[in-house]
């Protein structure tokens, strides 16, 4: 084996090149990698790429960093998957030259030097383009001659010599890394996009009245008018009735009672069937269609739980989980006890057909137009069946885009994540009212090697979720969490008119659920209402879409300030052209003031005299900064942020 280089702790690479890393068009992949070699000769390096559609492979050059470390890097696209690996060797042309350049600084006769060089110069030659093997070959006329020496020399150590052996490659023997390292581009959506949930059952703005589809329809306007661009759904399906659920999470419903819609299965069907209370297949058909008019793409929420009303309860019933009676075993995990749901078991002797049929759900719903679904528990699921599910999907809609809701330990999220999910939510919601863990929080995920495969979703708050930052609190409150979510993530979203109309009382002795959850009870709305919060929410939506530094999370940078209850970070696009300056102060009682620290390594000022020009996005005004700090004042009354566009 004459293969000298070694190419270790390549990065990114995940789990041995079993799953592969994401980035949507337009991003680049950087890669670094330990290269080295025994002796002292150079190494040259190069990432090897190509689209899965290409037939043709791409050559970027590597470069050494510090130590024995090496980073190359690619920009991707198109959509679909690329492939890359590393080529590593011992480049005899430049250690030539090198030793060329070191034998003419000592003084030597480079004679035998010269003839020594003519084997790597044909070589070279051989697979160089046209323009630089005209010139090898005219520098090894001048080498072979012996009367040639001293004009040899003199061209061999020139600047213009130098340059080319520099850039000229010389590739024998390469020690090649390649795992399957793979990436999956998606489309701009997995990293921007701005949710908004709803009950379709609490749409109707009639008291009393079950809302519909058609209810849903009618409110489009206001949510697209809002800035939102996801509409998700909780489960649509027909409801079962067996231990049903009441309000408050009762476990005796009362006549009249809805029940919950993760309870999915009745007599009407199953998860490709419609509540007949919400409408018919034709009026969700409509919904998707007028939603997709305003802009708007739906979401849903396929909740691979079932009632006892299930058709597969009598269909399948060995898809399920049994007791030894042959009874169909209940989830009755307090405090929440779910009686009204009987869970499927993905290790069943029939478990291909049970994931056939899985896949067989959301295939069905992909062709009803839905290209966003929703697992809110597929930690329950085995990692292996959500690798196939996704795979099998998209390769048949390749922009179909997975959440998932898993609120469970870190590294359970991350495989998830792993196995295919294009977005994740994500501890935020606990994690806004400390500096320092907010920071920490948010620096893990976007400097961290999660960063490869992780696309958060910052929600405010969600059906299961009332965060206690926001229990009993006020407009003041709910408004920072947006800015907090909204500003430091690129996909954000909220549990909507929980949120906008400010609910924020809590089940009594509970810590997070909400009194009068919507889970489990239709809940009358004012829509029409609009108030601080939906008047601020409009506002940044519109701030989000219009500034291109905000369609992405890994572009923040934390800059200084000297006060705990202020943050401050900076989101830019690559060429600088969109700078976004956001202070946000983590009070939401009182009035804060700071000296905030001009980024100047990421602006490119260190060590230059600069005047930036700063204008502030939510009330117009605009500020001339001339210094490394500079004073800022938040009014929580008035807005808990500043949002400052800069002109450098």
């Amino acid at each position: 084996m004459r293969n000298r280089a070694i190419i270790t702790n390549v990065k990114p690479l995940l789990s041995d090149g079993n799953h592969y890393i994401k980035r949507i068009p337009g991003e680049e992949v950087k890669v670094t990698a330990d290269i080295f070699c025994d002796g002292d000769d150079v190494i040259r390096a190069s990432l090897v790429y190509k689209s899965e559609s290409e037939e043709t492979w791409h050559e970027a050059p590597m470069k050494p960093t510090e130590n024995e470390q090496w980073e190359g890097t690619f920009i991707v696209e198109t959509k679909g998957f690329y492939l890359y690996r590393i080529e590593a060797w011992v480049d005899h042309l430049a250690t030539w030259h090198h030793g060329l350049q070191w034998k003419s600084n000592a003084g030597q006769n480079l004679a035998n030097h010269l003839l020594q060089g003519t084997v790597w110069l044909k070589k070279a030659a051989d697979q160089a383009d046209k323009s630089v093997a005209k010139k090898l070959k005219d520098w090894l006329n001048l080498m072979e001659n012996p009367s040639k020496y001293e004009e040899a020399c003199k061209v061999l150590l020139s600047e213009e010599a130098i340059q080319l052996f520099g850039e000229c490659r010389l590739k024998q023997f390469p020690t090649i890394f390649d795992k399957n390292m793979l990436v999956r581009v998606g489309r701009p959506k997995e990293l921007f996009s701005t949710w908004y949930l709803m009950f379709p059952r609490s749409a109707s703005q009639t008291a009393g009245k079950h809302g519909t589809f058609k209810d849903c329809q009618a409110l489009l306007p206001r949510i697209a008018n809002m800035g939102f661009d996801v509409l998700f759904l909780p489960p649509v399906f027909p409801i079962g009735k067996t231990n049903r659920k009441g309000k408050n999470n009762s476990v005796i419903a009362e006549p009249g009672d809805v029940g919950s819609p993760w309870s999915v299965g009745s007599e009407d069907g199953g998860h490709m069937a419609v509540n007949p209370l919400l409408g018919t297949m034709k009026d969700f058909d409509n919904l998707v269609k007028s939603a997709k008019k305003s802009g708007i793409e739906m979401a849903l929420d396929i909740s691979l739980r079932c009632s006892a009303d299930h058709p597969y309860t009598k269909d399948h019933p060995d898809w399920f989980h049994q007791l030894p009676d042959g009874r169909l075993a209940v989830e009755e995990v307090p405090p929440l006890n779910y009686q009204d749901i009987v869970d499927l078991n993905f290790e069943c002797e029939d478990w291909r057909s049970l994931w056939d049929e899985m896949k067989r759900i959301f295939l069905f719903w992909a062709e009803k137009g839905v290209r966003i679904f929703y697992a809110s528990t597929p930690h329950h699921q085995p990692f292996g069946f959500w690798n196939w599910l996704i795979v099998e999907v998209q390769s048949a809609y390749p922009d179909v885009i997975f959440l998932s809701g898993a609120f469970t330990r870190a590294v359970i999220q991350e495989e998830l994540a792993k196995v295919g999910f294009n977005q994740s939510f994500t501890y935020f919601i606990w994690r806004n009212s400390n500096k320092h863990d907010l920071q920490q929080y948010v620096s893990e995920i976007i400097n961290g090697d999660i960063s490869e495969f992780v696309h958060p979703n910052f929600f405010t708050n969600t059906p299961d979720i009332l965060p206690s930052y926001l229990a009993d609190k006020g407009e003041n409150a709910f408004m920072l969490q947006y800015a907090l979510a909204s500003m430091i993530g690129s996909n954000c979203g909220v549990y909507g008119p929980a949120f906008e109309l400010m609910y924020n009382q809590r089940f009594p002795g509970s810590k997070e659920r909400y009194n009068h959850s919507e889970k489990y009870e239709i809940v009358q709305h004012d829509w029409a209402k609009q108030n601080r919060v939906t008047d601020f929410i409009t506002k940044m939506n519109k701030i989000r879409k219009d500034n291109p530094a905000m369609h992405n999370m890994f572009n923040l940078t934390f800059t200084g300030t000297d006060n705990d209850q202020i943050i401050s970070f900076v989101k830019a696009t690559t060429d600088l052209k969109n700078i976004i300056w956001c202070i946000i102060s983590l009070d939401p009682q009182h009035n804060r003031t700071a000296h905030v620290e001009v980024p100047k390594d990421l602006l490119g000022l260190r060590g230059k005299w600069f005047n930036l020009e700063v204008t502030d996005l939510l009330t117009n005004e605009t500020y001339h900064w001339f210094n490394d700090w500079n004073f800022v004042e938040l009014r929580p009354d008035q807005y808990p942020l500043h949002i400052l566009k800069l002109e450098i």
